[in-house]
């Protein structure tokens, strides 16, 4: 998921967090009067990450939609490498070095890196009678979990018996620097960009017109709260191309796939369509599970309007003016496409059971928010949290009969 920089996010009090359980209302309402608020010591880039592990609620079992879009990509990162300028001229050379930027946990990093290698490996064997040696840097925040990352990598190298690289993973944020100048030649950032570097300070400050009220995210969200993330966006895809610019070599490919939305539609209108919107995991079914907490006394009005999802969608217009500005790139090509949640089959398979449908929607927010939730709420209430979700999922037959896409932007580039 995918890299920020080190913004932080503390109680107001001193006193250590400890989780509160659903039974004693007034516990958790004590506990949350030392609110966790978006600034001070604890870094944001500690919480924020995708849930490591491979357990139900892991993302390595709940990145089918990630998947979906890479699939979708596919064709264009295969051109890209087929296309791309040939750096070395004999095996003697220096290796190619391919990283992939937010790279999160599981069978869609590594898939990607070995498709990236598996071809530079073939256009070198038929083109310049060799192949080359290859490093392959898989970055994220220092959050991420490595550990089940490489056991994945491990199991997968000794599964065909052959090392296609050498692997290192490299922890940090992708708005800063991670690699010395001119180091890359192929990088790529799957799924990772529309995650923010943090929380604009406005959205946090009560008295602020950016407060967020009632919502966990901005989609459908008053103005000022949606141009503050709008500005966070275009300073954050600034300081990544910035870097990037640095980090790759002169006929290097820059890869990025981020969730977006299609050209002219408004910052405000994040998701494009009503049953988007409802079926999306950000949207009601979140704002009604806070909502739950909220009536239910185990938080106060001030908690539920305090978290903030760190996510937006670009536009192409909002992609394509960064890119002009950092200038260094050539886009080669950039589309907006949407993606269905399931398929005809699958939907018609959840409509059947919807208690499933429930669980699997609230294993997927878990695997995707479960971090950030827990480090501000508490284990137990962020427990609560996903319980609510889950029932409001499966009590809402209508739902079942929506179909959500996500939107994303892929953009292909050359380093000039």
């Amino acid at each position: 998921m995918e890299s920020l920089p080190p913004v932080s996010a503390t109680m107001v009090s001193s006193a250590p967090a400890k989780d509160v359980t659903p039974e004693a209302n007034s516990n958790a309402i004590e506990w949350h009067s030392r609110r966790w608020t978006w600034g001070g010591p604890i870094s944001l880039d500690r919480v924020l990450c995708m849930q490591g592990g491979d357990d139900d609620g892991s993302y390595a079992k709940n990145s089918d939609a990630p998947a979906s879009a890479i699939t979708l990509s596919k064709p264009l990162l295969l051109n890209a490498i087929q296309s791309m300028k040939l750096f070395l001229a004999s095996k003697h050379d220096d290796s190619l070095r391919v990283a992939d930027l937010g790279c999160a946990t599981g069978y869609n990093t590594l898939a990607t890196v070995n498709m990236v290698v598996e071809g530079l490996r073939k256009r070198y064997a038929e083109e310049l009678g060799f192949e080359p040696e290859f490093e392959a840097f898989f970055s994220d925040l220092p959050s991420n979990d490595f550990n089940y990352l490489f056991r994945t990598l491990s199991g997968m190298v000794s599964a065909d018996c052959r090392q296609r690289y050498f692997a290192a993973g490299v922890p940090g944020s992708f708005y800063h620097r991670l690699f010395p100048r001119a180091k890359l030649h192929v990088a790529v950032s799957l799924s990772a960009l529309h995650w923010l570097s943090r929380i604009p300070e406005e959205v946090t400050d009560k008295s602020s017109p950016a407060w967020n009220k009632g919502r966990a995210w901005i989609d459908g969200a008053e103005e000022e709260v949606v141009q503050a993330y709008a500005r966070q966006s275009e300073m954050d895809l600034g300081d990544f191309l910035r870097c990037r610019k640095e980090e790759i070599m002169e006929g290097g490919v820059l890869f990025m796939l981020m969730g977006g939305r299609p050209s002219l539609q408004r910052p405000r209108d994040q998701l494009g369509d009503p049953d988007s919107r409802d079926k999306h995991p950000f949207t009601t079914s979140m704002d009604r599970a806070w909502q739950d907490l909220l009536d239910e006394g185990l938080i106060d009005e001030e908690t539920r309007d305090g978290f903030n999802i760190p996510a937006y969608m670009r536009s192409m217009e909002e992609v394509e003016r960064a890119m002009a500005k950092c200038g260094g790139f050539e886009i080669q090509r950039m589309e907006y496409r949407r993606i269905r949640e399931h398929s005809e089959e699958k939907q018609e398979e959840c409509a059947r059971d919807p208690a499933s449908y429930g669980r699997s929607k609230a294993n997927l927010v878990r695997a995707t928010l479960g971090p950030i939730v827990e480090a501000y709420l508490g284990r137990s209430l962020s427990h609560e949290l996903f319980d609510r979700f889950q029932r409001r999922v499966s009590a809402d037959l209508g739902l079942l009969a929506k179909t959500c896409f996500y939107g994303v932007i892929v953009v292909c580039a050359i380093r000039k």
